[in-house]
């Protein structure tokens, strides 16, 4: 585990009846990799998210993050491990972790002040600093989340993730709900502090396309388990499991060959093969 920030070997997983999830996963992320897990909705991307941030159970194998098994981290031990910071998430909606009552400032310093008390000033200070990493205004601390665009929240959720320096971030479905320049320019963004900031990220996407400029491996999920995982060129250029072809394929960018709907009922075929053995 010293070369790596997180680890899936062999897990199973699930939540609090216990009901596998995820069978038998293996996922390996390097420190400043950025992997992208593709899989249509219910494949279990987020259960994997989930169990890296400590909010599943672990039924077999091993979850692992910063050299930390966190099947054995309970009570106060997990709560650190969380305060810590070291993985961080960054949803879809940049809502679902800003409070709309309170200013946008004081939304980013939260992981800060859950760690302890900082001097006023320095914490405006980390909170000036955060802002303008993600190409934004530090005046817009004072302001409320509703009085911004949807482009301008989603870099203050980007913030409000990198001001804790993770070593891993999560970032679901990033961009898909902005348009495009400011698409373009979030993605620019976390090129950017990744290779400054040296810290690994996971992408989580239903859709190979929008991960194919932003990473260095592709793992597809498919029903509770990776079926390839592999360097992203490959990957996209030659899938070796029906499932992750038919994501190639239907991706209008990525689609070069044109399949017609006959090859797409036989890999569909092939995939409903897969699943049974």
């Amino acid at each position: 585990m010293s070369d790596l920030i997180a680890e899936l070997r062999d897990a199973t997983v699930g939540y609090h009846r216990g009901t596998p999830v995820l069978k038998g996963v293996t996922l390996r992320i390097a420190p400043g990799e950025s992997v992208g897990l593709i899989g249509e909705t219910g494949s279990g991307k987020t259960t994997i998210a989930r169990s890296l941030l400590g909010l599943t159970r672990v039924l077999a194998g091993e979850v692992a993050v910063d050299g930390r098994d966190l099947a054995r981290l309970r009570g106060r031990s997990l709560r650190a491990f969380r305060r810590e910071g070291v993985v961080q998430y960054v949803f879809q909606d940049p809502l679902r972790s800003l409070d709309p009552d309170i200013p946008v400032g004081d939304s980013v310093a939260e992981g800060l002040d859950v760690r302890g008390r900082l001097e006023r000033s320095d914490r405006a200070t980390r909170i000036a600093d955060a802002l303008h990493a993600v190409g934004l205004d530090p005046a817009l601390a004072a302001r409320r989340p509703g009085d911004i665009s949807g482009g301008q929240r989603q870099r203050i959720a980007l913030a409000r993730a990198l001001i804790l320096e993770p070593r891993l971030l999560i970032l679901d479905e990033p961009v898909s709900a902005l348009d495009a320049a400011n698409r373009v320019h979030v993605l620019d963004l976390l090129r950017l502090s990744a290779g400054e900031r040296g810290f690994a990220q996971l992408f989580i996407s239903h859709d190979l396309g929008s991960v194919a400029g932003v990473t260095d491996r592709i793992a597809v999920v498919y029903r509770g388990r990776i079926v390839e995982d592999g360097p992203t060129a490959q990957v996209l250029t030659r899938p070796q499991h029906p499932y992750t072809r038919l994501l190639v394929e239907s991706a209008p960018t990525l689609d070069a060959a044109g399949a017609d709907r006959a090859h797409r009922a036989r890999l569909r075929a092939e995939i409903a093969e897969h699943s049974a053995a």
